[in-house]
C-alpha cells in the first residue's frame, strides 16, 4: 500500500461530505494512520462518528485562528506518532454576510476573518508541523477553488482569500523544499459540502458546472480524495508549488458554446 506505516494530520473534516474526509478515506485505505481535528462540540460529534471507520485515529480539538491550538496539535501528534509524513489543510471560512452583495462592500473585519482562517492558517500550520516532517520529508496539501483565480458570483472575499492561499503555497514550497517538504494545492470543482452551503446560488453553480465542464459532470468527493492521495504519497515526490485542478476541466473554459 502507498501509505503503509505513514502518519498524517487532516484538518477540516466536518461531516461525511467534506472534501477532507474524502482525502482521509483515501489515505486510510492505503495504510496511513491519521490524526483528525475538530472545532467545537457540534463538529466533534460528527468527527468522532466518522473516525470509527479509521484505524486507531487520534482526535484533537483545534481552532486554526489560535496559535496555541496549532502548537498543541503538533505537540500531541509528536507525542503519539513521533513524526508526520503529510498534512491536509482543508479549512476555510468567511462571514456569511460577506458572500452576498458586492465585494467592494466587504468590511474590514470580514476581510480579516476570511484571510486569517482561510489563508494564514496554512502558513501557521506549516510552521508548527514542518519540524515533524524534516527527518524523512513530507507533504502539505491545501484546498482551493477557481474563485481564487477568476471572479465567481457570491464568492467575494473568499476568492481573495483563496488567491492569497495559492500564493502562500508557492512561497511555502520555496521555503520548505530544502527541508524535503512539498507543498501543493487542489483546486476542486464545486461540491455540496458544509462550507459550500454558505455560497448563494450553489445549486445553479453546480448545474452550470455540470453542463459546461469538458467532462460534462460535477466533481465528486472521491475524485478529490484520490488527487489528495496522489499528492501526499511518494507518487508525487517531484511535485511542489502546484495548484492542481480537479474540476472536470472547467477551469480551461473561456466562453460557453453559443
Amino acid at each position: 500500500m502507498l501509505l503503509e506505516g505513514k502518519h498524517g494530520l487532516v484538518l477540516g473534516v466536518a461531516n461525511k461530505r467534506s472534501i477532507a474526509w474524502g482525502i482521509a478515506q483515501a489515505a486510510h485505505r492505503q495504510g496511513a494512520r491519521l490524526a483528525l481535528t475538530y472545532q467545537g462540540e457540534r463538529l466533534e460529534k460528527n468527527v468522532r462518528k466518522l473516525a470509527e471507520e479509521l484505524r486507531d485515529p487520534l482526535l484533537l480539538p483545534c481552532d486554526v485562528s489560535r496559535d496555541e491550538d496549532l502548537k498543541a496539535v503538533a505537540d500531541a501528534v509528536k507525542a503519539e506518532f513521533g513524526r508526520l509524513d503529510f498534512v491536509v489543510h482543508a479549512v476555510a471560512f468567511a462571514l456569511r454576510e460577506e458572500l452576498d452583495g458586492a465585494f467592494v462592500d466587504t468590511s474590514r473585519e470580514g476581510y480579516r476573518v476570511a484571510q486569517d482562517i482561510s489563508s494564514y492558517s496554512l502558513t501557521a500550520l506549516a510552521r508548527e508541523t514542518a519540524p515533524l516532517m524534516e527527518e524523512n520529508g513530507g507533504s502539505i496539501v491545501t484546498l482551493s477553488y477557481l474563485g481564487g483565480e477568476r471572479v465567481v458570483p457570491h464568492y467575494n472575499v473568499m476568492g481573495v482569500a483563496k488567491a492569497a492561499l495559492e500564493m502562500s503555497v508557492r512561497y511555502l514550497a520555496a521555503d520548505l523544499g530544502p527541508r524535503g517538504i512539498r507543498v501543493n494545492a487542489i483546486s476542486a470543482g464545486p461540491i455540496k459540502t458544509l462550507a459550500a452551503s454558505g455560497v448563494h446560488g450553489l445549486s445553479k453553480m453546480l448545474e452550470y458546472h455540470r453542463t459546461h465542464a469538458p467532462l460534462r459532470k460535477n466533481t465528486e468527493q472521491d475524485e478529490v480524495g484520490d488527487a489528495g492521495l496522489f499528492l501526499v504519497s511518494p507518487l508525487s515526490r517531484g511535485i511542489t508549488g502546484e495548484v492542481i485542478h480537479v474540476d472536470g476541466g472547467f477551469h480551461v473554459m473561456g466562453m460557453a458554446a453559443l
